[in-house]
């Protein structure tokens, strides 16, 4: 009696697991959970100061044209060793001196020589040019007229700009927050909603260099030129992504 009952209820199961098998389980449309997409709205803030300068830069050249190499680079060297030395002197760090340029070569003379133009080798020409960096932008007029009264042969600035390892533009990140936020409680206030929490924030900046301005007494090449190191503009953009309540 217990056997049957056993070969009844394998037998149960087998047609059980054939309806599972060939059941048509493709022509069922399951149903599926939605996921709402959370509301959020995303603004742009912006905030800019003006910072005074705190870096001068200036090139000083020696040019020498001889008919000897060796002559044209030891009158190039001295000056440019001298130059540096005075720059040295004036309060400028070692590190804030480097060789920007250098450069020996002759120059070629052209002739004719019964109608067909031919060269020769002339003279050589020498070029040594340094970089000074100025960290004391108050004492930029007498630098200037320090590397114009040195021998140089050609002398460049000041170019101002900001000093790269004072972060100023850091100090701009909470203020251009801020004006995100007030633009984005108003976006939010339009809708009939009102902010959460912050879903993300996303950064950028930017300055322009300000022109320095320069009072020439009429010398030129920077002799007694009042100068004026001026501002940079700075400024911090920041994408913030608030979520909704």
């Amino acid at each position: 009696m217990k056997e049957i009952k056993y070969w009844e209820w394998l037998g149960g199961v087998a047609v059980i697991l054939a309806i599972l098998y060939f059941f048509p389980w493709k022509m069922i449309t399951w149903g599926k959970i939605v996921m709402t997409p959370e509301r959020m709205v995303t603004v742009s803030g912006y905030a800019e100061s003006k910072e005074k300068n705190q870096i001068a830069n200036y090139s000083a050249g020696v040019n020498a044209v001889k008919d000897n190499k060796d002559e044209a680079v030891k009158e190039v060297n001295d000056k440019i060793a001298a130059i540096t030395q005075a720059v040295k002197d004036f309060g400028v760090d070692p590190s804030d001196i480097q060789t920007q340029s250098m450069s020996v070569y002759q120059r070629q003379e052209s002739y004719y020589d019964n109608g067909v133009q031919k060269s020769k080798p002339g003279q050589w020409e020498v070029n040594n040019t340094i970089s000074v960096i100025l960290r004391d932008v108050n004492r930029a007029s007498a630098m200037a007229n320090l590397l114009t009264k040195s021998g140089a042969t050609n002398v460049y600035g000041p170019n101002f700009q900001l000093d790269t390892s004072i972060k100023a533009a850091d100090g701009l990140m909470a203020d251009a927050i801020a004006d995100a936020r007030i633009k984005a409680e108003a976006m939010a206030k339009a809708s009939g909603t009102s902010l959460d929490k912050i879903i993300s924030v996303s950064e950028g900046s930017g300055g322009g260099v300000s022109i320095p301005l320069y009072a020439m007494d009429g010398r030129g090449g920077g002799g007694g030129a009042s100068v004026e190191p001026g501002s940079t503009s700075i400024s911090k953009t920041v994408t913030v992504v608030w979520s909704l309540k």
